[in-house]
């Protein structure tokens, strides 16, 4: 039984094997510790063929039942309030669940079957409704023969798993341990020790290997009852690297090169009176997957994500919380005291063919740069973008790839594919380069890393100037310090830190030059703009109203003034300044509207509007194709602060209800009952043509919105579609403002949005929405 992937366990149910039966006195402790809410979801993990997920339907559950064998739900019954779901939930995480959260979770006969447990309770518990029951069921190796021991837990097992709750409470279901886990309390994570050490065991390796992922290896020792990192001391006339990579063998399985190990530090604290020296090594290449070689001292092995480590529940090995602490500076707190001796990096060479194929594409990718405009011919751009291996900051990404001036290679993926790291487009970093307007010697703060940019700001502002990356994950920062020592930019300071408020920490009020975002911002918090110098510089991709422009400021009198706008798209910052679009799906999910900014407007009558005869109007507003048009919806985004949404048609599920916009999301006019949205048709037959814009609107309303929208188009063509955009300026959210009856606002958190389209911004545009295609 000890099956451990799909294909083992569809064979099971293929031959027609089941599992033990749902008995009577499981049944009987469901009804009394989780019976069925009034319109109670729940989730059925490791469902097999659905014999519990069927129970608690008949309870009055709705339950997404969920399995990473396909052949299980072929053979599974069905019933109508009971979804089936091939899911591997260790493997592809809780994003892709069919709903955010449950009343009820049940793991029955599989979490023996689960090798990164914490990890993925982490996850589960993170599912569960405020008020919410999580239920496993599990064998116990009392009850179970020796040779099917990898079935059941054991005590330490459970005692494991009950921890982290403000309620646990175990039962007997006929020799199955019934688990009831309510109130997830995520601790605080402590260190401990061993034992005495012998003298021989005072030095030695403590080795962080992380997965593709990014997660790091922890075993738990059996003996002492603490998570730590494989490792362990030296053998005679053995250095640390070597001592690394024989250790990881020998505890894991995994093998390694140790002329691929790096060692960042060592560290001197001491145990029981006596000092103790540990090597912490880092170990990124690998072959091989983790088991158990020395069972009596190490019971499991498990890959945790990076952000959970904070608040493990058990305790972590102190040697291994000082390693820990080297590569991801910050992340743990509260440590014991420690020595830290880094050691001093070299750049590493690569292959000599490698590289000159890597110069030959970087100086063509420059060339177009510089033919298509984004920067200047002889500029102290030019010459950072020609020097610096983008490559060497893109491990696995085709060369070709790295140096496409237009592409931005992801550098993470969450499990259900949403990216939340990336390397921006070249072209889009020379622009924001040429915006931030940097002069050697300066100080410049970037909030959003991954190396390669920060390399650049470097080359940029020499050797006296100052260069500090931030970003949230410890992952992305691990990533930009390797990198930035490989290639030689050991100047650069990398934070591990919430960017929204790490500027007030790492610089004094009007200290900094520039500050450089390269995340999505919905807002500008005030630690950006009173670190800045008068007449400093904030380059930020800032979102209004769902569109992204970088935008380009100069701090004056207290103030940021935009004088640029670049439209683009970055992924969003992440942490406590995320803050999502307000959304609201109809027609079953086929169409979604979202709100970004303003007040979103009643929603629950356009389900009827959308039933509604289409009016239709188009403007005899024209542009030619491929030409970008994003100064028209910031225009309209700025004068319909109200009501203002983006419309999208899901095309797996389009109905032909609405005629989905090409390229971004429509702009869209909601008003109560009734909404209209932007479109465009090819006038002509010659090459790209020009395109018209037009509105579609649906509702009692519909004519009165169809006019609104098209007297707007109309007034853009006539005044604005020339301009380089609006003045805009940032004001105080409590500030208040005597403005002009042509200026717009738009409110954030901290911040209130003034434009006044009266004049025009200096600047020159370079990309936009894209415009119509065939």
């Amino acid at each position: 039984m000890a099956f451990t992937t799909p294909d083992e366990w569809d064979s099971h149910y293929a031959n027609g094997k089941t599992f033990r039966q749902l008995g009577d006195s499981e049944r009987r402790l469901l009804a009394e510790h989780a019976p069925a809410p009034d319109q109670g979801l729940a989730l059925d993990v490791g469902c097999g063929l659905g014999e519990l997920a069927r129970h608690l339907a008949e309870t009055g559950y709705t339950v997404d039942a969920v399995d990473f064998a396909p052949a299980a739900l072929t053979h599974a019954p069905t019933t109508p309030a009971v979804t089936y779901l091939v899911h591997d939930i260790e493997r592809d995480g809780t994003n892709g669940l069919p709903h955010p959260a449950y009343d009820l979770i049940t793991i029955r006969l599989t979490w023996a079957f689960v090798r990164d447990r914490t990890r993925v309770m982490n996850r589960l518990r993170e599912r569960l409704r405020p008020d919410g029951t999580l239920v496993v069921i599990t064998p116990t190796i009392t009850n179970v023969p020796e040779d099917r021991r990898d079935i059941a837990l054991d005590e330490d097992e459970l005692g494991l798993l009950c921890e982290g709750w403000r309620f646990a409470e175990r039962h007997d279901a006929d020799g199955l341990a019934f688990i009831v886990l309510r109130g997830p309390a995520p601790g605080h994570v402590t260190c401990a020790g061993k034992n005495e050490p012998s003298a021989h065991a005072l030095t030695g390796a403590g080795v962080v290997v992380t997965d593709p992922m990014g997660r790091v290896l922890l075993g738990w020792s059996r003996r002492r009852g603490v998570w730590e990192l494989p490792g362990g001391k030296n053998e005679a006339d053995e250095d640390f690297l070597v001592t690394a990579v024989r250790e990881l063998r020998e505890e894991t399985g995994l093998t390694a090169d140790p002329g691929s190990a790096r060692l960042p530090a060592l560290l001197m604290d001491s145990t029981h009176g006596i000092p103790r020296m540990t090597a912490a090594v880092r170990i990124t290449a690998y072959t091989g997957e983790p088991v158990v070689t020395e069972p009596d001292l190490t019971s499991r092995w498990e890959w945790h994500e990076v952000t959970d480590l904070p608040h493990l529940d058990q305790q972590l090995f102190t040697p291994s919380a000082h390693v820990i602490d080297t590569v991801w500076p910050g992340l743990l707190t509260g440590l014991p005291p420690v020595h830290r001796y880094p050691i001093t990096l070299t750049t590493i060479p690569e292959a000599a063919q490698q590289a000159q194929e890597a110069a030959e594409l970087r100086q063509v990718m420059v060339d177009r740069l510089i033919e298509d405009g984004y920067m200047d011919a002889g500029s102290a751009i030019e010459a950072a973008i020609r020097h610096v291996p983008r490559h060497r900051f893109l491990p696995g990404v085709a060369l070709a790839d790295a140096y496409d001036s237009k592409k931005a290679p992801v550098t993470k993926q969450t499990s259900d594919g949403r990216t939340t790291s990336s390397v921006s487009a070249p072209w889009l970093q020379a622009v924001m380069l040429r915006d931030a307007a940097l002069q050697p010697g300066d100080t410049v703060i970037e909030i959003g890393s991954g190396g390669y940019n920060a390399a650049l700001l470097q080359e940029l502002t020499g050797p006296h100037g100052t260069v500090i990356t931030v970003d949230i994950d410890p992952y992305v920062t691990d990533r930009a310090r390797r990198f930035l020592d490989d290639t030689g930019y050991h100047q650069v300071h990398v934070h591990l830190g919430d960017g929204e408020q790490a500027p007030a920490a790492l610089a004094g009020p009007g200290s900094v030059d520039a500050v450089v975002v390269t995340v999505e911002a919905r807002d500008i918090p005030p630690a950006w703009t009173s670190c800045l110098a008068e007449g400093g510089r904030l380059v930020v991709p800032l979102r209004i109203h769902g569109y992204t422009w970088s935008v380009a400021f100069t701090k004056r009198d207290g103030l940021l003034v935009a004088d640029r706008f670049e439209v683009c798209g970055f992924v969003p910052l992440q942490g406590p300044g995320h803050r999502p679009d307000r959304t609201v799906e109809l027609r079953g999910g086929e169409i979604t509207v979202r709100f970004a900014d303003g007040t979103p407007t009643d929603t629950s009558r356009l389900e009827a509007a959308l039933d509604m005869p289409r009016t239709e109007r188009w403007t005899g507003v024209t542009i030619p194709g491929q030409v970008p048009f994003d100064k028209l919806m910031l225009w309209l985004a700025t004068h319909l602060d109200t009501g203002f949404a983006r419309l999208a048609v899901d095309k797996a599920l389009d109905t032909g209800v609405l005629q989905p916009s090409k390229g971004s999301d429509a702009a869209t006019l909601v008003r109560d009952d009734s909404l209209a949205h932007v479109l465009t048709r090819k006038v002509g037959d010659d090459g790209d043509g020009l395109w018209e814009f037009g509105i579609h609107s649906y509702g009692p309303h519909a004519e009165d919105l169809t006019e609104i929208t098209a007297s707007l188009i109309a007034a853009w063509d006539r005044t604005a579609r020339d301009s380089t955009g609006p003045t805009l300026t940032v004001q105080p959210a409590d500030a208040h403002l005597c403005l002009p009856r042509s200026a717009r606002t738009i409110a954030k958190t901290h911040t209130r949005l003034v434009f006044d389209w009266t004049g025009s911004a200096a600047g020159t545009d370079h990309g936009g929405i894209d415009g119509p295609q065939a």
